[in-house]
């Protein structure tokens, strides 16, 4: 059973957030548009060997996930900016995987591709994040959204496929799989001395659908050398979200 209302909050309401927000102003603003998130079973040994050590591994009933998440965003803008042209929207599609720090779960990056230069190199220089620069393109058909990214600097990432919601929208129920992989308020990069960083997140409660999709090309896991234990993801969608992101802090 899946719950179907929360009570009504502000768009920036905090408080269902496991922790406070760091006492600093937020830094960005954006929205996500029409996501799919994919998620692959893969033993914790495995993953062990590909994420730094000083990220503990989060788990869900003994088994550690791979997300692969295809959306595109809208209305990227500095704090006390207006959005630059040309640099506001673009598509994304990311690789993580779930850890906690401190005892704040969040996402781990192994890689974001996203079609816009400007916007990866500065990604890459503010929050150290592993963008790369990608040729994307997102079409949408009736209630189907029709995805391809394909890496420069690496034919051999690519994804190709189309995907649509096949439910009535729900938040998930605490403590359920569908919270475990979405509800996560943060995520954690490496400093240059290899040193955890923490950037926190704010939106409001995931509003998910079960999805559907026809992946006709997917080498975003092989070709980071990542082996997963089955082929067939689990499917969600999410139609938009507001975020608000902070700068990024120690992760202590």
């Amino acid at each position: 059973m899946k719950e179907k209302s929360k009570p009504k909050q502000s768009l920036w309401d905090d408080s269902h957030r496991l922790w406070p927000l760091p006492r600093l102003p937020w830094t960005m603003k954006q929205t996500w548009n029409d996501l799919l998130f994919a998620h692959y079973p893969i033993k914790m040994e495995v993953l062990k060997k590909l994420v730094p050590e000083v990220l503990p591994l989060d788990s869900y009933n003994g088994m550690c996930w791979i997300g692969i998440v295809p959306f595109h965003m809208t209305g990227i803008r500095l704090r006390g900016m207006s959005p630059v042209p040309g640099t506001d929207r673009f598509p994304e599609l990311n690789v993580r995987t779930y850890v906690t720090v401190a005892g704040k779960p969040g996402v781990y990056f192994f890689s974001l591709d996203a079609a816009n230069r400007l916007a990866v190199e500065v990604a890459k220089k503010i929050y150290h994040l592993p963008y790369v620069y990608a040729d994307m393109k997102v079409n949408r058909n009736g209630e189907g959204i029709h995805y391809e990214s394909r890496r420069r600097s690496s034919l051999d990432a690519q994804f190709i496929g189309e995907y649509r919601p096949i439910s009535e929208p729900y938040y998930a129920i605490k403590g359920s799989f569908d919270e475990w992989i979405t509800e996560r308020y943060c995520l954690y990069t490496l400093n240059n001395k290899g040193f955890p960083l923490r950037c926190d997140i704010l939106h409001k409660p995931w509003v998910l659908q079960d999805a559907e999709a026809e992946i006709s090309h997917n080498t975003m896991l092989s070709s980071q050398g990542i082996q997963v234990e089955s082929e067939k993801p689990i499917l969600h969608f999410s139609k938009t979200i507001d975020v608000r992101m902070w700068p990024l802090v120690r992760a202590e």
